[in-house]
């Protein structure tokens, strides 16, 4: 009995700490204006990055090994964060191609490290498509989304060890398998950002675009592209790590709209034209 209820007492100093600290971070971000939840500060982010970086590289496939290219992509990246708001951030934005020809998809980490692969860009058709998805890439980082979903992945991990220790019962694996399960439902939980993240990203992104003279009808036929490819039976990672929001197209194009009911100005473009002339990633 007296080890049951120290392993009641225990579970439950996890669970009040784990709750207490998550409902007790908070700050307001300078871009969004938003209160959220989130425990790192945005030197921390950098940090987590920064450390981060190596591990996501190779998980797919290494730096593509076209400096050209990825000069490139810097050039083209750094252009959409310096002449938006993203640009007045403490992130030192960096872009990596990643050489993964299959997965199509481009994602950040907490602090300006963004990543496309070269499936992504294979399946691009000009400057502004290229401009649209890492403005929205760029929105999620200075949104602090990822460091949101850590603050609640941090939650659930305290949670977590309070189920184990109070379904612990020494002599089998039950509490074992609690663990298991309860780390099973956090990762899900915390494996994709909302939808309303994604919506923020897009609206964002569209800003910092057209901020660099971009066309914002770019990001429109990015996420045409995307949901075409879905539609072929080829359902791209893009739009599983970001789930796609109900009527999005209509979403951006109604964006568009009230930013420029007279229609766009002509000094918006698509770029320079194909993504990459001198490689053929098709």
């Amino acid at each position: 009995m007296g080890s049951l209820i120290t392993r009641l007492g225990l579970s439950l100093i996890f669970a009040i700490f784990g709750l207490f600290t998550y409902f007790n971070s908070t700050s307001e971000n300078p871009i969004t204006g938003e209160t959220q939840r989130v425990q790192l500060t945005p030197q921390q982010e950098v940090v987590l990055g920064q450390q981060g970086k190596q591990e996501v590289i190779q998980q797919y496939g290494g730096l593509y090994p076209d400096e050209a290219l990825q000069a490139y992509i810097d050039q083209i990246g750094q252009r959409v964060v310096e002449e938006s708001i993203a640009g007045t951030t403490p992130y030192p934005f960096e872009f990596h191609v990643v050489g993964d020809s299959e997965t199509v998809n481009a994602f950040a980490l907490p602090g300006g490290q963004i990543f496309i692969t070269t499936a992504m860009l294979a399946e691009l058709e000009d400057e502004s498509q290229l401009a649209g998805i890492l403005g929205h890439e760029a929105a999620h980082v200075v949104a602090r989304h990822g460091s949101e979903r850590l603050a609640r992945q941090n939650l659930g991990a305290l949670l977590v060890q309070a189920i184990a220790i109070a379904a612990s019962d020494g002599e089998n694996n039950s509490g074992r398998q609690a663990a298991i399960i309860a780390q099973s439902v956090n990762q899900l939980l915390n494996l994709r950002y909302s939808r309303e993240d994604e919506l923020e990203s897009d609206r964002l992104g569209l800003e910092f675009m057209v901020d660099a003279d971009y066309d914002p009808r770019g990001i429109v036929e990015l996420m045409e592209i995307l949901n075409s490819i879905e539609q072929n039976g080829r359902p791209p990672e893009f739009l599983s790590t970001h789930p796609n929001p109900e009527n999005r197209v209509q979403k951006l194009e109604a964006l568009i709209a009230e930013r420029f009911p007279n229609g766009i100005p002509p000094e918006l473009t698509e770029g320079e034209g194909e993504i990459d002339p001198r490689t053929d990633l098709r």
